[in-house]
């Protein structure tokens, strides 16, 4: 179809079909479901509109950018969504010339849009090209958001920003009088109407100007938009996001007005799907499920490792009053939600601002609280500098408990979490450490919340690999676990999650090997590692993590320090490039990382 010729009737038709296929392959392989409905007028429209191949389209997240898929040539890999080597969740360059940035973390398009306004400017483009933004009012929680539209106000840079409001967070619908007024400031008489006002204030001095200003402003405090427009941005809204005919029209007005301006477009979240409609995370991102039920295809039976971590916070913040917490925007995926509505005067969800969650622990650790800073191990990459200048520095005890670390399956690159052993073993005062089972969780939980220092641990989304390993000890600082002995040269190391994997992997092999579970990798248990250099000359390490400045790395700069020049270490870390989205044991398999696959390595190193 060719959406530029095609009638809004046509194009009703085709949200339709497009809504039907999104809801039969979601249901299928899982993925963001509500929002991406919800935007489905809205992304047609844009089509309409602009030129996706000229145009930069942005769309922050872009968790919501299915329909956009399926209306640049993808309809027909569609069902691979999500799937190893098939369509990725998010925007992304290489998969297709439709897509202008690779987009998984919240808060970033504006600031890509000025980017890529500016050099559209340099090059003399301004014509033929308008970068395109499409923001939902959750990201709009985000500092990054305000930086870039700072900057934006200043410069004027032509944009069309497109705040879709699928919560009616920002503001409640006004009826017939807000869209009246919409339509009129997007309309040529309008604004042409405005900037001869301007001029002819300018010659009657300040008095004029002020009149002026002040009944223009009186007639925008009934839209939500008088925030942007003191900040130098045109505002045009609410509009009905379920509207073609307003979006289209709109959005051309948008497109012709060569200024920044942000539409402030309305959409229910779920639209055409019932079950969906309305409800906020449950049907954010949504494993396979029954269509006609709603219900989840299959369930778990083991305990995940959030419940784990939301059980035993919960224990300890009943027995100390001291215990206090924050997530940014995920209170269920990381289970605080239960914590919150226990005790709401305690724990806090602040929205998209890992920085602020950071920085605002930090202040209650040096009031004489001891908080926890419950957020994924990708999205903690976020508040780097507030952990550095904000914590460590003043050594103050807060815990980061990392949620999502490791390979997290169909989110792909952008969600792994691989890096943060490697960026938090760098900051002097930050001890890290990982619990490899539910009851060493507990156990490390209850560690964390005595320690009087920064500190972080780690564990994996859902269950952890094994769960019949030998008894937990008490966690102790820098001290870690022998779980197994042997007479053989062979000595396989284990961090968090990686003991289950050291674990599975001895089961492959025809001969015994230790087993040590580190549990600390900063400090580091100096004693044992020593010890087992006499014994054991061959290692092995496994953690869920890179290995560029990982566990091996760390072993290795010990063994160095130590001048133990014996001992051979091999790492079963992830290899320093970025790791692809599928289930999350396809993707293991195509880095080598299954059980069966390491044991043939080691058989083959230790020859």
């Amino acid at each position: 179809m060719n959406i530029k010729k095609s009638s809004v009737k046509e194009l009703e038709t085709l949200c339709t079909e497009i809504r039907e296929e999104i809801l039969r392959v979601v249901s299928k392989n899982g993925g963001h479901l509500s929002s991406t409905l919800g935007a489905t007028e809205l992304i047609v429209a844009m089509h309409k509109v602009f030129d996706s191949k000229k145009d930069p389209f942005i769309f922050d997240v872009s968790h919501q950018s299915y329909a956009h898929k399926l209306l640049t040539g993808r309809w027909r890999e569609f069902d691979t969504l999500r799937q190893f080597d098939g369509l990725c969740g998010y925007t992304k360059p290489s998969e297709s010339e439709h897509d202008y940035f690779v987009a998984g973390h919240s808060s970033t398009s504006i600031s890509l849009g000025v980017g890529a306004a500016k050099a559209i400017a340099l090059k003399g483009e301004e014509d033929k090209r308008i970068p395109v933004i499409m923001i939902g009012d959750g990201a709009m929680t985000a500092g990054m958001v305000y930086e870039a539209l700072n900057e934006l106000g200043d410069r004027k840079y032509p944009m069309v920003i497109i705040l879709n409001d699928n919560e009616m967070s920002i503001s409640k619908p006004i009826g017939a009088i807000s869209r009246m007024l919409s339509s009129a400031m997007a309309s040529p008489f309008y604004q042409t109407f405005k900037k001869h006002t301007e001029n002819f204030v300018d010659n009657f001095g300040d008095s004029a100007r002020y009149i002026a200003k002040r009944m223009e402003e009186s007639l925008k405090l009934i839209t939500p938009g008088i925030m942007f427009e003191e900040m130098g941005i045109d505002y045009i809204g609410p509009v009905d996001g379920h509207n073609l005919t307003s979006l289209i029209e709109i959005l051309q007005k948008a497109k012709e007005l060569k200024k920044p301006v942000i539409v402030h477009v309305q959409t229910i979240k779920g639209k055409g799907y019932e079950i969906a409609e309305g409800q906020e995370e449950k049907w954010h991102g949504v494993g396979p499920f029954d269509i006609d039920s709603g219900n989840a295809s299959k369930k778990s039976t083991a305990k995940s490792a959030t419940q784990i971590y939301a059980e035993a916070l919960l224990h300890l913040a009943k027995q100390n009053e001291k215990i206090v917490g924050v997530t940014a925007a995920m209170p269920s995926g990381t289970g605080l939600n239960e914590l919150m509505e226990a005790y709401p005067d305690r724990f806090w969800d602040v929205a998209i601002a890992e920085q602020h969650a950071v920085t605002s622990m930090a202040a209650l650790a040096k009031e004489g609280f001891k908080p926890f800073c419950t957020i994924y191990s990708t999205f903690l990459q976020r508040g780097y500098d507030q952990i550095i200048h904000d914590t460590c520095l003043m050594n103050l005890p807060v815990v980061f408990a990392l949620d999502r670390a490791g390979i997290v399956g169909e989110d792909g690159e952008t969600h792994q979490g691989a890096f943060d052993i490697s960026f938090l073993r760098a900051i002097p005062n930050m001890t890290l450490f990982a619990p490899r089972d539910e009851k060493s969780f507990h156990q490390a939980m209850a560690f964390a919340a005595e320690y009087p220092y920064p500190c972080s641990l780690r564990y994996p989304r859902g269950a952890f690999t094994k769960t019949d390993l030998p008894e937990s000890l008490p966690f102790e600082l820098a001290k870690s676990q022998l779980l197994r002995s042997s007479s053989t040269d062979v000595f396989f190391i284990g961090y968090g999650n990686g003991v289950g994997r050291a674990y599975e992997s001895a089961s492959f092999l025809d001969f015994e090997v230790s087993i040590l579970d580190l549990r600390f990798v900063k400090p580091l248990d100096e004693e044992m590692l020593r010890d087992m250099s006499v014994k054991h000359k061959k290692w092995f390490v496994f953690s869920d993590s890179a290995k560029m400045g990982g566990v091996g790395s760390a072993i290795l700069e010990f063994l160095s320090k130590e001048k133990i020049l014996h001992v051979e270490v091999v790492s079963f870390e992830y290899e320093d490039k970025f790791i692809t989205h599928g289930n999350t044991k396809q993707v293991e398999e195509s880095l080598g990382l299954l059980p069966a696959q390491l044991a043939k390595k080691i058989t083959e190193l230790v020859g």
